[in-house]
């Protein structure tokens, strides 16, 4: 591990979009949510070999993703959009409802695990007293 900070970008991505009929909690969407595509040049000085397993993490998170080399620029990493990737970039979503996806500062090194195990780093925050369910409504 080199220490190197990787920019990682989400976003969806076409296969995404044609596995909608087959569901969020199906082995291919969540095999396709859970892999990571990274510049071969830095997969190479990260020591990751194509199909391993990598540790992602953030300030907010980590996970654990399967790893591929794809045409993405050096320094920077792509992930399609999905809960793993959620858990990376935290809660904040500066009144949109929805979290930034691109641009989060992570680090990347191969790992043994395998699998989409995602650890939060640190507790949710509270839900707002709006949010709650009181019961006396």
């Amino acid at each position: 591990m080199t220490g190197k900070r990787y920019s990682m970008n989400a976003g969806r991505t076409t296969k995404q979009g044609q596995q909608i009929n087959v569901g969020k909690d199906s082995p291919e969407y969540q095999a396709l949510v859970s892999t990571l595509i990274m510049n071969p040049d830095d997969m190479k000085e990260e020591g990751i070999v194509s199909g391993g397993s990598v540790r992602v993490w953030s300030d907010n998170g980590e996970g654990v993703f399967f790893c591929k080399e794809g045409k993405v620029p050096a320094g920077m990493i792509f992930v399609p959009y999905g809960p793993p990737t959620c858990r990376l970039m935290g809660q904040v979503t500066d009144g949109t409802g929805m979290p930034t996806s691109k641009g989060w500062e992570v680090q990347v090194e191969p790992t043994d695990v395998a699998g989409t195990a995602v650890t939060p780093t640190h507790a949710p925050p509270p839900a707002p007293p709006s949010c709650i369910n009181r019961g006396d409504r």
